[in-house]
């Protein structure tokens, strides 16, 4: 078999020996192989093949058959430009991105279109998820240029690596000539097009950097951003914004952080609002879980179809919280849903999670999830035909091309009051139509899966699959989260302790960014506060530590999102400061200094934090909802942490609480070796009593354990000591049966042999315990 690596007017692009590698590669893809291209030779196979076939990239093989010369970022690309003295076109996108496919089809893979790009340019293919800092910088500059950012993005660079006009998607005729334009400016105005480059590349610098003067954080600016993101929600549909709706999880979590720190049942109720929409709307998979990446109408109805294994994570955390906080069991039967989709379609044999699954079926968005009434009563038996079309308003003329796209217009518990059944046939009903519909779309041609795994992605399902098993008391998945933790540790970390990003087709690749740090330690501090196990919180330790070593700005503090090496010939080296689709990477980077400062008697860590905290502040005074996540970490180091495990002393003393059933609050705390707190009654009166208290009030009956009477090496009275492990046990009284939560104060005075540190109020939030 042989392929052309180029048409007849480009043999000599390719020479023969680099020529042969593309043919060879494509050959060792074996005969399951299908290239993504229209321009096919007599017998079937591709007519072009370029260098992108060489990477370990969905994204990047996608557009291997396209007739242009795609390059890929690196310094060999950036000094052609400069030798030929010719433009830099950089696209970057993703393998799920519907728009990235349609450009692809339209012009990448037009020889017409091809031919203007190979003449007058050098163009560099960037998958955005293997290189996030590319996309930021050159993003941050797309939406300077232009008020709007998207992909697939597209730009054009000056051969130092500077944009000078950028934008998104063109359609193939618009895209020709603008290429055309842009060499003719190239030609005649190139002084000009230098200085606004320059221009360009000078703001974008501007907007990375955080050298402002430090400005005061308190906890009422975190209630300040709560009130401003209630006054800006859709209070008919929920979310944010009048046209698309994304989920915007980090804004929901922050809220609940906000409902569970100062009790504000406004922020709660914006939450709820956008969470029950959401699981009712069309941007839910009500057959199999999880959710779309987007809306894009305002009632959450017609999603843009993908899924991406990040909103899976976040959405999953989010509702896994507002059970908790609530009690909602609808909140907990989506949360469930949506792991288990992870679990059973986006997770490798290996251990590690796929990346995201395609809009497109057969080239047709949402093809794959959306029905008529034939096919409803195809799948189903007559019963729960009738039941499903009129559940999920299936009908004839659908809601999106002819088809209808499942969707609950009002809640299982209207529906079962609507129709005087009982809510649990209701439910039962709903999960017989989910596994028989789920049976018969099997069938289907699938939506593209991106089976690349990407640490920082994998870090963020892994956290959340440790708070689904705490919250649903459901150990599988502690046992999957622990596998995962395992797998990412042995798999992408390179024999120097540092990580890899991605791993795809049984090799790891990319080196690991700050994101990737930053959210894999994060993970394994939810890992250690679940299990107790040391392996963990170690581990976590580790990557912080190569985390600060390969990423501190030793000038104006903080984090960049990549290493100094990696930052070829781009504007800037960046920083990931605001949240998006997800927290930002120094945020999550903060939030682990400061549950660490709590873990561990490092210094260092609260110290790097507040020092990074006090570098951002005036960017998040000057827009605090884009920096939600980073005041929630202000709260954590500042403040107090929120949750049923706590820590003292450094680390040396763990504090967990739980309720029971029969409404009594079991209070657990460990002491590590060497150390001790005192009783509840001490032999001396000028001691510290260990306490536990509610936030609002003393309890009337607390069985503390005996103390034991210890003589210590710096004094010669006898203690009254609590050492190892100890249990306080507390009947609640009955007013506080049916409240969510409970806010209980434990006071305590940690001290070894040598010293005593300072007397510590820990407050736990605890919830009840789930039926």
């Amino acid at each position: 078999m042989t392929y052309n690596s180029c048409n007849a007017a480009e043999i000599q692009y390719y020479p023969a020996e680099k020529a042969e590698q593309l043919q060879a590669a494509v050959i060792a893809k074996g005969k399951n192989y299908q290239a993504r291209t229209a321009n096919l030779l007599e017998n079937g196979q591709p007519a072009y093949v370029n260098q992108l076939i060489l990477q370990d990239s969905p994204y990047l093989i996608q557009h291997a058959h396209n007739p242009v010369h795609w390059y890929t970022w690196g310094d060999k690309a950036f000094a052609k430009a400069k030798r030929e003295n010719k433009p830099v076109f950089l696209s970057i996108g993703y393998s799920t991105c519907h728009w990235c496919h349609v450009m692809e089809e339209e012009s990448f893979d037009n020889p017409a279109i091809a031919a203007v790009l190979n003449q007058y340019f050098i163009a560099i293919k960037v998958d955005r998820e293997r290189r996030p800092d590319i996309d930021a910088v050159y993003m941050e500059a797309v939406t300077l240029l232009t008020g709007r950012g998207g992909w697939p993005m597209s730009s054009f660079l000056t051969p130092e690596g500077k944009t000078f006009l950028g934008d998104s998607y063109f359609p193939p005729e618009p895209f020709k000539k603008l290429l055309l334009r842009v060499n003719e400016v190239w030609q005649q105005q190139n002084a000009q097009v230098l200085k606004r480059a320059d221009e360009v590349a000078t703001a974008v610098a501007k907007s990375s950097s955080t050298r402002q003067k430090s400005q005061s954080l308190d906890l009422k600016l975190l209630q300040q951003t709560a009130q401003q993101l209630e006054s800006v929600q859709d209070r008919k549909y929920g979310g944010f914004g009048q046209k698309m709706k994304f989920p915007n999880e980090p804004l929901l979590i922050f809220l609940l952080d906000n409902y569970q720190r100062f009790g504000d049942v406004k922020a709660l109720a914006v939450v709820e609002t956008s969470l029950l929409a959401m699981a009712q709307g069309g941007i839910y998979d009500q057959v199999g879980g999880g959710f779309h990446r987007y809306s894009t109408d305002m009632q959450w109805l017609v999603p843009h179809f993908e899924k991406m294994l990040y909103n899976q994570a976040q959405l999953a955390e989010t509702y896994l919280l507002a059970y908790q906080l609530t009690g909602k069991a609808e909140y907990a039967r989506i949360a469930r849903q949506t792991i288990d989709y992870v679990l059973s379609d986006m997770r490798s044999k290996e251990g590690g999670f796929y990346s995201a699954t395609d809009a497109d079926s057969n080239g047709v968005e949402g093809k794959f999830f959306v029905w008529t009434p034939a096919e409803i009563k195809s799948a189903l038996p007559p019963k729960l035909a009738n039941r499903a079309i009129d559940l999920y308003a299936v009908t004839a003329s659908g809601n999106f091309e002819g088809h209808t796209i499942l969707h609950l217009p009002v809640s299982l518990e209207e529906y079962a009051e609507k129709h005087a059944i009982s809510l649990p046939i209701v439910l039962l009903e709903v999960e017989q139509i989910r596994k028989l519909l789920k049976q018969t779309r099997e069938q289907r041609v699938p939506p593209l899966r991106d089976d690349k795994i990407i640490t920082a992605w994998n870090a963020m399902i892994l956290e959340s699959l440790v708070l689904a098993a705490e919250v649903l008391q459901e150990p599988a998945y502690l046992q999957a989260a622990t596998q995962t933790a395992n797998w990412l540790w042995q798999t992408n970390r390179q024999a120097s302790g540092e990580l890899w990003r991605i791993y795809w087709q049984g090799s790891s690749s990319v080196s690991g960014n700050q994101q990737d740090y930053a959210y894999f330690a994060s993970a394994l501090i939810k890992l250690y506060d679940q299990t107790g196990d040391q392996q963990w919180l170690d581990k976590a330790e580790q990557l912080t530590n190569i985390m600060t070593q390969q990423f501190w700005d030793k000038s104006d503090y903080g984090f960049f999102m990549n290493s100094q090496s990696a930052t070829q010939s781009m504007m800037v080296r960046p920083k990931e400061l605001e949240d998006n689709a997800t927290p930002s990477a120094n945020a999550v980077a903060l939030s682990v200094l400061a549950r660490l400062s709590r873990r561990t008697a490092n210094l260092d860590y609260p110290d790097k934090a507040a020092t990074a905290l006090a570098s951002f502040s005036a960017k998040i005074k000057q827009q605090p909802t884009s920096y939600t996540h980073m005041l929630s970490a202000a709260a954590l180091l500042n403040s107090t942490q929120t949750g049923s495990v706590q820590y003292a002393a450094k680390g040396a003393v763990t504090v967990r609480a739980k309720r029971t059933e029969d409404n009594q609050l079991i209070v657990h705390m460990q002491l590590k070796p060497g150390w001790h707190i005192n009783a509840s009654n001490p032999l001396q009166a000028s001691l510290i009593p260990t306490k536990i208290s509610l936030s609002d009030g003393q309890l009337e009956r607390v069985t503390y354990p005996p103390a034991m009477l210890k003589k210590l090496s710096f004094g010669q009275q006898k203690l009254a000591l609590y050492e190892d492990k100890l249990n306080v046990q507390v009947n609640l009284p009955d007013t506080l049966k049916d409240k969510q939560i409970i806010n209980v104060q434990v006071q305590l005075q940690a001290c070894n042999d040598k010293h005593c540190l300072a007397p510590e109020t820990l407050s736990l939030a605890v919830a009840r315990p789930v039926s």
